[in-house]
């Protein structure tokens, strides 16, 4: 039997989604060329065409990347030192790691903790990755008050035990392709009854908007399911695990979701509480172009330790 172009594409697509999952496990290890080619099944040298085209990125632009981005995190949310975090993701000595912050970010891994001493979210960006400049102290401190009141006003937060859940997901590469990926997503799940009024929507989120630029941000357009069943090509099947989250419920116009994310980040920090090494998500109660008001009913999930 002969495979169609699409077929080998979707065929490509799940077999880089496989190298994804296993990077961002193991962050700490060995993610070369022939070790990671062997994950998908592909000579090293046909992998890093692949890999080229999906990503637009290198097998090792995307490795130092995650690396970067990810140790990014944890001096946001972590009360780790240098050497524990540089040894988290792969970086045999502190200095390594600081050399390899500062070529990505333009500053020390020290010099960002105090730019962002109040890890907050969004708004104290690095100028090199999306052009902002830092506003001053007064108008910072006004925005977060404007943001703590927002949440108040606009959110009912709870803390969640929540259970193991399942979920179908199309991978998109940058919110420009999301729409794309949840219509692939519904065009496999319609046939196979799993499209109907009980159906939930998830946005996985394996990247953040804080420190990586927003077009390589990697998002799992997802629905939940209630039992396993069987995908193949660019639809993948995996879990969120249980654990312990921050659930803050908004109803909510698309153009409020980076207010309320923030926000629910700014409400995580002032309670004391640390984000978990799991994926925030967002679940969907309705479909927001079918309210009056167009306003998104939903449950955004920020994991804690």
């Amino acid at each position: 039997m002969t495979l169609t172009d699409n077929e080998i594409q979707s065929d490509y697509i799940n077999r880089i989604n496989r190298v994804f999952e296993f990077i961002d496990e193991n962050l700490d290890s060995d993610l070369s060329l022939n070790t990671v080619s062997k994950i998908a099944f592909f000579s090293p040298f046909h992998f890093h065409r692949i890999f080229k085209c999906i990503t637009s990125e290198t097998l090792n632009e995307y490795v130092n990347r995650r690396r970067i981005e990810k140790s990014a995190l944890d001096l946001l949310h972590k009360n780790l030192t240098k050497t524990e975090i540089a040894l988290k993701f792969g970086f045999n000595e502190t200095s390594s790691f600081s050399r390899a912050f500062k070529k990505y970010y333009g500053i020390s891994p020290s010099e960002f903790e105090k730019q962002n001493s109040n890890r907050n979210s969004k708004i104290r960006q690095l100028e090199s990755k999306n052009g902002q400049e830092y506003p001053d102290v007064d108008k910072y401190i006004s925005i977060i008050n404007h943001l703590k009141d927002w949440i108040k006003m606009n959110a009912k937060i709870e803390l969640k035990e929540m259970p193991k859940m399942n979920v179908a997901y199309v991978s998109s590469i940058g919110p420009q392709n999301l729409g794309a990926a949840y219509a692939k997503l519904m065009q496999w799940a319609t046939p196979k009854g799993l499209m109907n009024e009980q159906t939930k929507m998830v946005t996985i989120y394996h990247d953040s908007f804080k420190v990586t630029e927003a077009h390589k941000v990697r998002m799992s357009a997802s629905i939940l399911l209630n039992n396993p069943v069987e995908t193949k090509g660019e639809i993948g099947q995996t879990s969120i695990e249980s654990g312990r989250f921050i659930v803050g419920s908004f109803e909510i116009q698309t153009k409020e979701f980076e207010k309320s994310w923030t926000g629910l980040f700014i409400w995580m920090n002032v309670n004391g509480y640390k984000k978990a090494d799991r994926n925030p998500f967002e679940i969907y109660h309705n479909n927001f172009n079918e309210h009056p008001e167009k306003k998104a009913i939903v449950d955004f999930y920020i994991p804690i330790e």
